[in-house]
């Protein structure tokens, strides 16, 4: 009994020891930890270049591509979450040794969050004179798959994936697109083509990409590409980086569209003044399967685009709206819309509360003088 009682006495002071050295040791690995946490906040505190993640080689290695064009084999920091580590996502590397310190999160790939409007737009179709046939062709392409969906499942159609509005600077494409965005729910993201191209190589083609993920994360959303004629130009044999570039940017544009099914509530609408000028496979059925073109107003369209303009400007009994729009030259929606603008500033101008004839013939001879400018080009 007394031989087993030391034996335990013995085991007690082993265990003893092994609690303080175990002690001591997590001192030590604490004070590592402490260094540790300082050295990776030294590290992430100098500035930091942003690349792109390419390729995992293995558990603490990578390839990495810069914005100088240039790819890196680097280092990964030991603290990163492996998992988050997707190709074409955007990291931070140290600006000497290039080892990724930082994984960014996808909203800070590029400018393309502030492409989405917070706020719907508040043009609705009753602001937007004319353009009947327009209006129904926008609506069945754009605002019915997005709203009654299932309409189109039970009839066992897909509605059209893409739409192509074209014609004359100032006929009403863009307007009529922050209409459709306001008759739905859907987030609107509105991108001019020339945003696509950037100073780095690659970074047009993510834009497109990053676009399009926009829109699938807050779908149903509406795409709005405006003035796509600037990086959907037919292919050449490109003589330049830039022409490589654009073309590029233009590929990646076809990829993406064809990236998407009718399921992710996402509709793409393009704008251009050069319909002519498009890429052939940009143009064909399952990309952009409805083209609607917007042609100067006549007659008729005139005068609904003059009652939409003049609806809540106080007009004198002498102003005849009938006599602007039996004038036969050439103008656009946005010139009638400029000429009520600039009646209404003449009446201003002479401390007048109402708008007369004069004030009409005054804008009318203003905007006559751009317009001819203008469009000479479609004479």
């Amino acid at each position: 009994m007394f031989s087993k009682f030391k034996a335990l006495e013995r085991h007690l002071e082993f265990l003893d020891i092994q609690e303080g050295y175990i002690k001591d040791e997590m001192k030590n690995l604490k004070r590592e930890l402490i260094r540790a946490k300082e050295e990776v906040k030294r590290i992430q505190s100098v500035p930091l270049v942003i690349g792109q993640f390419l390729e995992m080689v293995d558990a603490n290695y990578g390839i990495v591509g810069s914005t100088a064009g240039s790819n890196y084999y680097v280092r990964i920091l030991s603290t990163l979450d492996r998992e988050r580590l997707k190709p074409n996502s955007s990291v931070a590397l140290h600006r000497h040794s290039h080892a990724v310190v930082a994984i960014l999160p996808p909203e800070s790939d590029s400018s393309i969050q502030m492409m989405q409007m917070s706020e719907r737009p508040d043009v609705s179709y009753s602001d937007i004179g004319g353009m009947d046939i327009q209006k129904q062709e926008v609506r069945e392409a754009v605002e019915l798959p997005l709203t009654h969906f299932d309409l189109y499942k039970q009839i066992g159609v897909d509605p059209p994936r893409g739409v192509l509005m074209y014609g004359p600077p100032g006929t009403g494409k863009t307007m009529l697109a922050k209409a459709v965005a306001n008759a739905t729910t859907a987030a609107f993201i509105r991108v001019v083509g020339s945003e696509f191209v950037q100073k780095y190589l690659g970074e047009g083609p993510r834009m497109v990409r990053d676009v399009f993920r926009l829109a699938k994360e807050n779908s149903p959303a509406i795409v709005f590409i405006d003035e796509v004629d600037s990086i959907a130009t037919k292919r050449f044999d490109a003589q330049t980086g830039a022409d490589r570039e654009v073309q590029r940017i233009l590929l990646e544009l076809l990829n993406q569209m064809d990236g998407f099914d009718q399921a992710t509530n996402v509709k793409v609408i393009m704008a251009t003044n050069r319909a002519d000028t498009l890429d052939p496979a940009l143009l064909r059925p399952g990309r952009l399967d409805r083209k609607i073109e917007f042609p100067l107003p006549d007659r008729r369209q005139k005068r609904l685009i003059y009652q939409a303009c003049t609806a809540n400007m106080n007009l004198g009994d002498e102003v005849d709206l009938e006599d602007y729009v039996n004038r036969p030259e050439k103008i656009s929606s946005a010139d009638i819309a400029s000429i009520c603008q600039e009646a209404g500033l003449q009446a201003v101008r002479k401390n007048r509360y109402v708008i007369l004839p004069k004030d009409f013939d005054k804008g009318y001879k203003n905007a006559i003088k751009r317009a001819d400018t203008s469009f000479e080009f479609y004479h």
